[in-house]
């Protein structure tokens, strides 16, 4: 026991030193940078900087930043046109569990701004819900570029319970990359899997707690719209 201590011990000093070493570097490099490099790299990052607040301007002009509501087909449509990203709540005002979905989705379309977050009325496009082949309520369709990348259906992918967590859904949905996530996409938030160091990217999808009947039936291939 005594030796796997002592050999974590290095191994943890190894990367510290690892670690002051790469700063040491970097400091040393911009200590011998000359005024011009100097000035060269500030207006590099100046530039940067320009940018990404012309793109926030700009995902803002299309809607990002906050969650709502699209009224019918043809508006849920333009809304996609108009973004790269978008993650959409086909929802129905007697599911209860589709209020837990907007607590959750209302809070993660302030956090990533680089993607929309909309909700639309299952019974209120018939055409859309064929179309995705959507009969589960609630689902959350996952789509990039115009096309359905991912959808998750119910709550099973979530642990299968109600009180699932926002950095849970939101894991879950940076698994179909349609948001910016830098946490560990292998293993969700907190899970038991992420301690042991095992893979969930073939997670089971495991009846619901409650069972599957607690979801809403509305009657997965990739869709193009």
């Amino acid at each position: 026991m005594a030796g796997i201590e002592k050999m974590m011990e290095n191994h943890l000093l190894q990367a510290t030193q690892a670690i002051e070493d790469q700063l040491d570097n970097e400091i040393n490099k911009l200590d011998r940078m000359d005024q011009d490099e100097m000035e060269q790299l500030r207006e590099k990052r100046l530039q940067a900087l320009k940018k990404q607040a012309a793109q926030k301007e700009e995902w803002i002009a299309q809607g990002h930043g906050k969650y709502f509501e699209v009224p019918d087909e043809k508006a849920f449509f333009d809304e996609c046109k108009k973004s790269k990203n978008v993650v959409c709540h086909f929802y129905r005002d007697s599911t209860f569990r589709c209020k837990i979905v907007d607590k959750h989705l209302e809070i993660l379309a302030a956090k990533h701004i680089e993607t929309k977050f909309i909700k639309i009325d299952a019974e209120k496009c018939k055409f859309l819900v064929e179309r995705l082949r959507i009969v589960v309520i609630p689902t959350i369709c996952l789509a990039k570029d115009g096309k359905t990348v991912d959808y998750v259906v119910g709550f099973d992918d979530l642990g299968g319970t109600d009180e699932f967590s926002t950095e849970v859904l939101e894991w879950r949905i940076a698994r179909a990359d349609v948001i910016n996530y830098s946490g560990d996409l292998l293993h969700p938030p907190g899970s038991e899997d992420r301690k042991k160091g095992r893979s969930v990217l073939g997670m089971d999808r495991k009846k619901n707690l409650r069972g599957r009947n607690d979801d809403d039936d509305m009657s997965d291939d990739d869709d193009d719209w």
